[in-house]
């Protein structure tokens, strides 16, 4: 499943803007409006919780990566806006609700002790899912002068390959620990929810506007797009296992303020970047600070009651939505006005982010859910 997702999701995204542009005629307010309606279903994400009632989670991931198929097959056959609107739609429904489960199995079948390098292992499989995402693009483009909308058949069509051999040839794993059939918002994970909001806002930017900076700024095409992707998948392939150990030997206070000093300057950076090499540079090193998140996801495991997984997956998925949805829409606004404002304003994020780590506590634990950073005693 984990290399099955990122194969469609990589091909929409690697194609996406100069889609848009190209054949769609569209400009960056409408992508902000595109990419804010793609986020809703992340929004609603909480929603899966109740699925599960009728559904166990195993098989709610594999239906969803079955939708993020169908819509990703459908985008390159209703280039408009409006036609848009619907597969993107149809394609968030399945990435958001297939995230959410995904997140929930990975922190129940993983140990707290071997959390941090297999989610390391997983992001090595998905860039390498990703990588051939980005090479089937470039490919089907330069070498074999496909249509934009083969390639997205071809990009979908994988994807429901995988989902239906998932879901054919594997069992039904049983949880160790029965979930919560409800949403469920905890005082003592407060912290948590408040590190995934500001990051949801962060992600946004990345997602976004450092590539539409690639098109718009430096005239890259798609195949240029699309290499630049294709050595970022090497680079996590290589890297995201190693981040894993370091977030295991570092723990997640270290590893965030990591995460979050390099953020600031790399988005600080992007404001000022003229230079089309140190532009793509400056993403190949977002992504691998992104790749620290795993320490979020590690902390919420040792400070969680473990029947809250699913449920607390559904809900933060909610809460780094609510910045989401809003951002792209106001901030493709502000693009046309002034591209390096929105990555300022990323800093900034990042810098409030950064304040937020310095509370996780060295050693994170139920009851021990975080630690004033004035005060030598933890709270």
């Amino acid at each position: 499943m984990t290399f099955a997702m990122p194969f469609s999701f990589g091909v929409w995204m690697a194609l996406f803007n100069n889609f848009a542009i190209e054949q769609g005629g569209l400009n960056g307010a409408h992508i902000g409006v595109l990419q804010s309606w793609r986020e809703v279903p992340g929004f609603l994400a909480f929603g899966a919780v109740f699925l599960l009632v009728i559904i166990a989670e195993q098989r709610l991931a594999i239906w969803s990566l079955i939708m993020l198929g169908v819509g990703t097959v459908l985008t390159g056959w209703l280039p408009s806006f409006s036609g848009l609107l619907v597969t993107t739609m149809l394609m968030s429904v399945g990435f958001h609700y297939y995230e959410t489960m995904k997140q929930s199995l990975a922190l129940q079948w993983f140990s707290k002790e071997e959390a941090p390098v297999e989610l390391g292992r997983l992001m090595s499989i998905g860039a390498a899912s990703s990588l051939l995402a980005y090479g089937w693009v470039w490919a089907a483009l330069q070498v074999f002068h496909l249509p934009v909308a083969w390639v997205y058949v071809f990009g979908g069509g994988a994807t429901i390959a995988l989902a239906l051999i998932a879901l054919v040839v594997f069992p039904q794993y049983k949880s160790k620990v029965p979930q919560t059939k409800k949403l469920i918002l905890r005082k003592r994970y407060s912290l948590y929810y408040a590190l995934v909001f500001m990051g949801g806002g962060r992600r946004q930017i990345f997602v976004v506007f450092a590539a539409l900076m690639m098109v718009e700024r430096f005239g890259f095409g798609a195949d240029e797009v699309a290499l630049m992707f294709l050595v970022n998948g090497l680079l996590s392939m290589w890297l995201a296992p190693k981040i894993g150990g370091l977030v295991a030997r570092w723990g997640e206070k270290r590893a965030l303020t990591v995460e979050y000093i390099g953020l600031i300057l790399v988005f600080l950076a992007y404001s000022v970047v003229e230079w089309a090499p140190l532009a793509v540079l400056l993403y190949l090193l977002d992504h691998v600070l992104f790749a620290m998140a795993i320490a979020q996801k590690t902390y919420f495991q040792k400070i969680a009651d473990p029947a809250d997984m699913a449920s607390t997956a559904g809900v933060s998925f909610t809460i780094n939505h609510i910045a989401a949805v809003v951002l792209p829409a106001l901030m493709g606004l502000l693009w046309l006005v002034s591209p390096s404002w929105v990555f300022i304003l990323g800093a900034l994020m990042a810098a409030i982010s950064l304040m937020l780590a310095r509370w996780v506590p060295s050693k994170p634990t139920s009851g021990k859910e975080w630690q004033n950073p004035f005060s030598a005693k933890p709270s």
